[in-house]
């Protein structure tokens, strides 16, 4: 294959800005920002679990102090009642009244056997209720930190996609005066020698493979005409020969 020497030196130019779109896509994709919105989306779902279950607490213990209290009132009712009818003078059989006294008396322990349980119950209930409150902070903290996150990180691609804009308009105005034959060799070896395509011949070494190029192949290279489009033996990219080929 032939090409003018200025062309195979815009190759260079082309193979510069296919480096630096590479080098924006790795940026892109290896944003710190990336690593941390993972970390802090991982601890954000744990914490909702968290909230989630200390939530469901609370409302159970609601639920129990509603019934406790609620049989607490009953017994209430019931013991004024007996009080009631026995400060009424209605009950005169003595063994009546022994047994309504009788009942008086294990109702207030039953209401103090009930009423202790709210206690306990009360008391499971604020604590459910201070760890919902502990959770819902440290929940909304995290997310604040993810929202921080992913402005920076939406920032950061806004600014390098625009690089990337910019670099492949630039491409595509070099890579259009290159001829279409070599351009589609440089793009068939680039992606076959992971994303090198042409290299340039610096001091008789291959920039390409980072390899010094064999006497003999120099020797080739020194007799073929300044439009052949030679190639490193080693590796097998475009090489571009330069004045600091050192041929």
């Amino acid at each position: 294959m032939n090409a003018a020497p200025a062309d195979q030196i815009r190759l260079l130019d082309v193979q510069d800005l296919d480096v630096r779109l590479q080098q924006l896509a790795h940026k892109r994709k290896s944003l710190p920002e990336h690593a941390e919105i993972e970390s802090l989306t991982k601890d954000h779902t744990q914490l909702r679990d968290l909230l989630v279950a200390a939530q469901t607490e609370e409302s159970d213990t609601a639920r129990e102090q509603t019934k406790a209290e609620q049989d607490v009132d009953q017994v209430r009712q019931r013991a004024a009642r007996d009080q009631q009818r026995l400060d009424s003078g209605a009950v005169t059989s003595p063994k009546d009244l022994e047994n309504l006294q009788r009942e008086i008396t294990s109702l207030a322990k039953r209401q103090g056997d009930l009423e202790d349980v709210v206690l306990e119950v009360m008391e499971r209930r604020e604590s459910a209720q201070e760890r919902v409150a502990e959770l819902t902070e440290r929940v909304t903290s995290v997310q604040s930190k993810i929202d921080d996150a992913t402005t920076r990180r939406d920032a950061a691609f806004e600014q390098i996609d625009g690089e990337v804009a910019t670099v492949t308009k630039e491409r595509e105005v070099v890579a259009g005066s290159i001829p279409a034959d070599l351009l589609k060799l440089y793009d068939k070896l680039r992606g076959q020698q992971g994303g090198v395509g042409a290299a340039k011949l610096y001091a008789r070494s291959c920039q390409g493979c980072r390899q010094e190029l064999a006497i003999t192949e120099l020797a080739e290279i020194r007799k073929a005409a300044p439009d052949t489009v030679v190639r490193c033996e080693n590796c097998r990219r475009i090489l571009v020969r330069t004045s600091e080929s050192g041929l």
